[in-house]
């Protein structure tokens, strides 16, 4: 199955902790992810955090879609304050699949740098589209999670 790999990097204002303490909690990547609307299921096993998600899609800006994933997120605190992580796969219709993770750095000067990469797996007929919706999302993502952890809102 195709794959590619999308990478983007941000500063957020936030340490380490704060920012993996908000990525840690699914109800969190509402809004997060502008496609997302819903996280529902929500149970742990054990390290993992398994949910179903609701990506709504709009086709034409007239068809809606509603596809719903399965999540799992792992979360690795052992090196704070000064480094975390974030990890985990979605699992979408059609074929589509997702590894994804969120490395959390403390920056010198306060806050935290963070590096967010996706891994997505789809049908040659899929990738493409797959990954132009997660590109943008993973750019709004950096915004959104700014916004939220600086404290002005």
């Amino acid at each position: 199955m195709p794959s590619t790999e999308l990478s983007r990097s941000y500063d957020i204002a936030a340490t380490p902790a704060a920012v993996l303490a908000h990525l840690a909690d699914p109800r969190n990547y509402i809004g997060l992810s502008p496609l997302l609307v819903d996280v529902r299921d929500v149970r742990r096993e054990g390290g993992v955090t398994h949910y179903v998600a609701v990506e709504r899609f709009r086709f034409l800006g007239l068809v809606r879609h509603d596809n719903v994933i399965q999540v799992s997120l792992r979360t690795e605190d052992a090196r704070l304050p000064d480094e975390a992580t974030v990890s985990g796969e979605v699992v979408s219709p059609g074929g589509v699949r997702m590894d994804y993770r969120f490395a959390l750095t403390a920056r010198a000067g306060g806050g935290s740098r963070v590096v967010d990469r996706l891994r997505l797996h789809a049908p040659l007929g899929l990738l493409r589209y797959a990954a132009g919706k997660a590109g943008a999302v993973q750019a709004e993502r950096g915004r959104v999670l700014a916004r939220r952890l600086d404290g002005s809102h």
